[in-house]
């Protein structure tokens, strides 16, 4: 296979993420976006041998998977994968991709340690559409030279934004703050920022919605006054006046503006203003009340999240005594929901985080659901651990998508808890953290997934480790 040169052939699997194995005459072709019995053509980027990559150009044939449902962006955004599948098919694929992913590591820790890993399967959402609970959408136009527009990056096209208003996976109230901001902007005309120049004004949207008490927190992300040269207050009133006079089936608790000059896409606060209301919203999750900020870590699917951590609360309670008793390290803790959630079933935790906002929201919550066992300590886990004199019996870790750093994760396993519970959203960073867990003398004793994305590429792993040696 010849780079440029254009191949047909059946996807015959495909992998975590969303990495379909094409079979055609020549070889095969992993190639991303396509589903498991499709016919498609492909055409070749690298190529090894008979082993290439590439990219896909055209469906021939539908798969006996999809249905007849579909988004009118699907395909388009960057967002869903597996939207014209069934929900069960999804799930199902979901669930062959993690046991193939994890397959190496688990026959290690069978052969070292001559005891089978129990596969519990996945657990779906209980909810699969409109589930999100955050988006963050961009300021940009759907073409150049367009009218200002505010949504997702189109697949593959950095600087084209689409109009996502008719997105499946944000409930109705999504939608209609969205409609409204990009209409708003666009009469008075508004110019969004622009990296190459450093111009312009907006810059990002973020919305956030309790999907148990309905409270909704919009954030617009701004250039400030000053690198913008121009005074936007009045716009930014007659903006809020009109946001919080929708129709809504929840209820808007606060409007904060994110003031960022810096040159990166991210989301970095230079300043924050309240324009209105509150600067959070509040959501119970498993009888437990959590405040969420602009910047507070918490599952964007609330309904798969409280499945996800009925799980951890199962593992903490599989796990017994131990040596230590139940003194548990959550590392990673974020705004300390995993912590709490197993303080009922352990004597001590410990929360661990390095965002001072994420580490007060936690103390906050934890106070006021009666948590006197939970206490956080806010900063670098790697520092940290240096500091803690109670041995812990389990440790939970749920770093960032990346996982845990190399230098980290040894001084984690020099704790000798006798438990880790493992639980991450970028399964390929748990199947390498695996190779050193298992390395310094555990065992997996069962593993499960959980569908918290659904329709996306992602899944949610979750892995019960036992210290053998």
């Amino acid at each position: 296979m010849k780079r440029g040169q254009i191949v047909e052939g059946y996807v015959e699997g495909c992998d975590y993420p969303c990495r379909a194995r094409v079979r055609c005459e020549e070889g095969i072709v992993s190639v991303k976006n396509a589903l498991p019995g499709q016919k498609v053509s492909v055409r070749i980027g690298r190529s090894h041998g008979e082993r290439a990559e590439g990219t896909l150009v055209e469906v021939l044939e539908r798969s006996p998977y999809e249905t007849d449902r579909i988004c009118a962006h699907f395909g388009e955004c960057g967002g869903c994968a597996y939207l014209s599948m069934s929900g069960d098919d999804e799930s199902c694929l979901k669930g062959e991709q993690i046991v193939k992913l994890l397959s190496g590591r688990i026959l290690q820790s069978r052969e070292k340690y001559d005891k089978e890993p129990v596969w519990e399967g996945i657990l779906d959402s209980p909810v699969k559409y409109g589930y999100r609970n955050k988006m963050e959408y961009t300021f940009g136009n759907e073409f150049f030279g367009g009218p200002v527009n505010v949504g997702l990056h189109r697949r593959g096209a950095f600087h084209d934004i689409l109009d996502v208003s008719d997105c499946l996976i944000v409930d109705e109230d999504y939608r209609a703050i969205l409609v409204f901001t990009r209409d708003f902007f666009r009469k008075n005309g508004t110019p969004f920022y622009r990296r190459k120049d450093h111009s312009g004004f907006l810059r990002n949207l973020m919305v956030r919605k309790a999907a148990h008490t309905g409270e909704i927190l919009v954030c617009p992300v701004t250039a400030s006054d000053e690198a913008s040269c121009e005074d936007h207050t009045a716009l930014m009133e007659e903006y809020v006046s009109g946001l919080t006079s929708l129709d809504l089936k929840g209820c808007i608790k606060g409007v904060v503006r994110i003031i960022n000059d810096q040159i990166s896409d991210a989301i970095i606060a230079d300043d924050v203003k309240i324009l209105f209301g509150e600067d959070h919203i509040n959501e119970t999750l498993l009888d437990l009340r959590f405040r969420i900020g602009p910047f507070s870590f918490f599952q964007t699917n609330t309904y798969s999240a409280e499945v996800l951590y009925s799980r951890v609360r199962e593992y903490v309670s599989l796990c017994g005594g131990g040596a230590f008793g139940k003194t548990v390290y959550d590392l990673y803790s974020g705004t300390g929901t995993i912590a709490q959630i197993a303080a009922a079933s352990a004597d001590r935790v410990y929360g661990v985080e390095i965002i001072p906002e994420a580490v007060n929201a936690a103390r906050e919550c934890a106070a006021e659901n009666g948590m006197s066992n939970c206490e956080f300590i806010c900063g670098d886990v790697l520092k940290v651990l240096d500091d803690l004199d109670e041995k812990p019996g389990i440790i939970i870790l749920d770093p960032p998508r990346d996982g845990i750093h190399p230098k980290t994760l040894p001084k984690i396993l020099d704790a000798g808890a006798e438990y880790i519970i493992y639980i991450s959203c970028k399964p390929t960073s748990l199947e390498r953290d695996l190779d050193t867990i298992l390395s310094a003398g555990y065992r997996i004793e069962r593993y499960s997934c959980v569908n918290q994305f659904p329709w996306t590429k992602e899944v949610e792993t979750l892995m019960l480790l036992k210290k053998i040696c």
